[in-house]
């Protein structure tokens, strides 16, 4: 995973790769780039799909996990901007001919693949399901991209909230030691860096993603009788998304209000120094007013003194 992919850098390799970019003609490349694999030597049985998102995000269908690690380490690791640690979100699924509308059941996608998606409507018990026309399959792809976007969104969110784990545990200690009176080291430098690590994450979540999106940007403009917000949302409640969306920015919060303590120790000590610095140049100036005065009556009490002795002087060569 990365922050982000390069969209056209990704597409160039994959096709060096061999494989065909939206095989289904779906209309959403380059938002999301969609292309099959054929599972020969993987032990899996008929074509997987693999969806690559923008937001650095890979979701695979009946793939094995050995062939996606391969694709980012070798093939997309030129195309990722700013890589990271893996970060897995994981549904099980199961393809079902005799539905046409896809729900989720628990933890396991149950994906309806019936003749026409477009106009849903049960099945009689002495049909036959019929394998979905080349309509159908683009349609059933766009499902799968509408739960493929869900999972990417929920795959980011444990990045952030692994980094967040990350960042917290540097900083957990200090709620205790300050509550204990301990005296801590601690720079205008390291406050800077730990306050921006934060807001970044804080940003990541809620501003320059699609985290806190309704409905992703690429599913806006696809077909709406297929009801693929509904499948969106679907993802997003078997993995709790909203509520760890929450949960991460109510401990951001937390985080915020150790970062602002830091922040305000380090404004109380940088104060007390300038207090401490200002009386010293006072007790300073002070010294030195004290030492012209002392030069100044020295000097005036030497010509006294010079002034007397040559009177003296010539008092006594007249009486002479």
């Amino acid at each position: 995973m990365a922050e982000e992919y390069d969209v056209s850098r990704a597409s160039r390799l994959l096709r060096e790769e061999g494989f065909d970019l939206d095989p289904d003609d779906t209309g959403l490349y380059p938002q999301v780039i969609h292309f099959e694999t054929s599972n020969s030597g993987l032990g899996l049985q008929g074509p997987g799909d693999v969806f690559i998102f923008s937001s650095g995000t890979i979701v695979a269908w009946h793939t094995s996990e050995r062939f996606v690690k391969d694709l980012i380490d070798r093939v997309l690791v030129s195309a990722a901007i700013r890589p990271h640690d893996l970060e897995y979100e994981d549904l099980e699924y199961l393809e079902e001919p005799s539905i046409e509308v896809s729900e989720i059941i628990g933890d396991t996608v149950l994906l309806g693949t019936g003749i026409d998606l477009s106009s849903p409507r049960p099945m009689l018990h002495d049909q036959m399901p019929s394998l979905p026309s080349t309509n159908s399959k683009r349609d059933i792809t766009l499902v799968k991209i509408a739960f493929s976007s869900g999972l990417a969104r929920a795959a980011k969110l444990a990045v952030l909230e692994s980094s967040f784990e990350t960042y917290f545990e540097t900083t957990r200690s200090i709620p205790t030691d300050l509550s204990r009176g301990s005296h801590w080291s601690i720079q205008r430098s390291h406050i800077l860096k730990k306050t921006g690590e934060l807001l970044n994450i804080r940003a990541q979540l809620n501003l320059y993603s699609e985290l806190t999106d309704s409905l992703p940007d690429l599913l806006w403009e696809t077909k709406h009788e297929l009801g693929l917000e509904g499948y969106y949302d679907a993802v997003g409640r078997a993995l709790d998304t909203g509520i760890r969306i929450k949960r991460l920015n109510e401990r951001m919060d937390y985080a915020q209000e150790i970062a602002g303590a830091m922040r305000e120790i380090l404004n109380e000590k940088h104060s007390t120094r300038l207090e401490w610095a200002i009386i010293v140049l006072i007790c300073i100036e002070v010294l030195i007013e004290f030492n012209r005065l002392w030069q100044e009556h020295k000097d005036r009490y030497d010509m006294e003194a010079r002034g007397g002795r040559g009177l003296g002087q010539q008092r006594d060569s007249f009486n002479g």
